[in-house]
């Protein structure tokens, strides 16, 4: 571990999908054998996510290592996205388009060095969503990721289970400033 990081954005998916299909599989090693977090689930869904409009993933490096990742989307105000969450949020609905912040993981080694943080903002730099909106377990690690998003700045919007193998997750949305 160098401590450099270098970001690489991404706006197709093509020769980056399996660099981060390994890096999802260290990253969720405790959760594959939920069918919610299978590599086969995740490819899919990565998949389907890719053909989304605006998809954009970001991939950070130390030297040539993959250290962490971090994709979403643009999510219109009438996208599926918002219509799985309890209670619709009709406010965000109203006020234009936001950015679905679908995934980000860092590799155990670079938990806690800020790799996470540049890599969240990087991928939302220059997008012209007025706000961010992700999905996160309450429950994972023990409440510390949630934790870490309200310290960036997310506040609760309401629940969502986006399938019926996933958990119930806590729908979080923030400003794009």
């Amino acid at each position: 571990m160098t401590g450099t990081i270098t970001l690489q954005r991404y706006t197709e998916l093509g020769a980056v999908k399996n660099t981060f299909l390994d890096l999802w599989a260290e990253v969720r090693a405790p959760l594959l054998h939920l069918p919610n977090y299978a590599v086969s689930t995740v490819s899919d869904r990565l998949d389907r996510h890719a053909t989304d409009e605006g998809f954009e993933v970001v991939i950070g490096y130390d030297g040539d290592e993959p250290v962490g990742y971090a994709y979403g989307n643009h999510a219109g105000p009438q996208d599926r996205y918002w219509t799985r969450i309890t209670p619709f949020p009709d406010d965000l609905s109203l006020r234009g388009s936001g950015f679905a912040l679908k995934e980000l993981g860092v590799r155990p080694a670079w938990r806690g060095t800020g790799a996470a943080k540049r890599i969240h903002d990087h991928l939302l730099a220059g997008r012209e969503e007025k706000y961010v909106s992700l999905m996160v377990n309450p429950e994972a690690g023990d409440g510390k990721v949630q934790r870490l998003y309200e310290s960036w700045n997310y506040t609760a919007l309401g629940t969502s289970q986006p399938s019926p193998d996933s958990p119930v997750l806590l729908a979080m949305v923030r400003s794009t400033d």
